[in-house]
């Protein structure tokens, strides 16, 4: 046993964790068998929104365990499992603890977004891949989980540098603010009279990480990747170069699905169904609509922006750029439900070319045509 004395945890420590485990080399009890689960052709991309992974260090630890029996139900369904994952407040944490310390250690340097980035797909990683782990043991399978730190590739020109909309970091004062303003950095001002930096979310070009994702998925492993939608680089001849910017993690969940040929993409975020008129006395539950219906509704404005309309816009991508494919979206209590499409009236059509999208387990269905 020993005492973790900064979480004030206790563990037990057995030849499981010193050694390379494989079914063949160790004998189980009956209790304790592990069972290598058939590997599947199915590929499922799994993007969880901040709302699965909690704010603070003790929040992160409970909610990765909620996760982790999400993504152990679509592993013991036979699925070869990717993982990506929301960061807004861990990075906005690290941002911020970096250069407060920064601010207070003159020797020290401020770390720039994509390191930020970086550490926080690190510890997001850490604790999924020891919650589901645990709970595919739990269950009696074994199957390797990996963390890829993922670079994506973005367009120095894209669009959204001209227009920045993500929040980020510690409050600054005014003289602060005109400073960061200075050095070609957005800020903006908030309602209490504070100011923030503001970053650009521009769309993900290219997964760097990808062959090796690609690679540990055609092994079995359950990969989590692209997490908080990746980190931003830009190519400069042979080097990547880190971006000040925060890439939307559902569009690089979209296009993690597109690029694995993935059959689901599982888009799990804070609410049970998406509706139209939401929070209007004639709110109403989507079933199944066409992609040209799901792009009316786009352009009517019924999602909003850095909310909904990015998974809708991954969804559709998906959908449009290959065959007999389907974009789950609900909340992570319902994911079992909505992956199997229990309830509702939606049928999975048998065409080669049909593909759409479930929101829901009340099976919001999303067809080509």
């Amino acid at each position: 046993y020993f005492n973790d004395t900064a979480t004030t945890e206790i563990y037990t420590l057995s030849l499981h964790d010193a050694l390379p485990i494989s079914p063949a080399d160790i004998i189980f009890t009956e209790h304790e068998r592990i069972e290598v689960i058939p590997m599947s052709e199915k590929i499922t991309v799994v993007a969880l929104g901040h709302r699965a992974l909690g704010t603070t260090l003790p929040e992160q630890k409970i909610a990765t365990k909620k996760a982790a029996k999400a993504v152990a139900d679509l592993v013991e369904a036979g699925n070869r499992v990717v993982i990506s994952h929301s960061n807004g407040p861990q990075v906005g944490m690290i941002h911020t603890a970096m250069n407060e310390f920064g601010k207070t250690h003159p020797d020290y340097t401020f770390a720039p977004m994509s390191v930020c980035s970086a550490m926080s797909q690190g510890y997001i990683g850490y604790d999924l891949q020891t919650a589901i782990r645990a709970e595919l043991i739990s269950r009696g399978i074994y199957k390797p989980v990996a963390t890829i730190l993922t670079q994506v590739v973005i367009d120095p020109y894209d669009d959204a540098f001209a227009e920045p909309e993500k929040i980020i970091g510690r409050v600054l004062t005014e003289e602060e603010a005109e400073t960061e303003e200075s050095k070609g950095n957005f800020v903006t001002k908030l309602a209490d009279g504070t100011y923030k930096r503001i970053l650009a979310a521009p769309k993900p070009q290219k997964i760097v990480e990808l062959e090796t994702i690609r690679t540990l998925v055609d092994a079995g492993q359950v990969v989590i990747a692209a997490g908080g939608g990746g980190i931003p680089v830009m190519e400069q001849g042979i080097d990547l170069h880190g971006a000040s910017a925060i890439i939307e993690k559902d569009l690089s969940s979209g296009l993690l699905a597109q690029e694995l040929n993935a059959d689901t993409l599982l888009i799990l975020t804070s609410v049970e169904k998406v509706s139209l008129n939401l929070g209007q006395d004639n709110e109403e539950y989507l079933n199944t609509i066409s992609v040209d219906d799901a792009k009316k509704y786009m352009a009517d404005n019924q999602f909003a922006p850095g909310s909904m309309l990015p998974k809708f816009e991954a969804g559709i991508s998906f959908i449009e750029k290959g065959d007999n494919r389907r974009t789950i979206i609900t909340d992570i209590a319902h994911a079992k439900d909505g992956y199997f499409e229990k309830t509702g009236t939606a049928r999975k059509s048998t065409r080669l070319n049909s593909s759409h999208i479930t929101i829901s387990y009340a099976v919001f269905c999303l067809k080509k045509k």
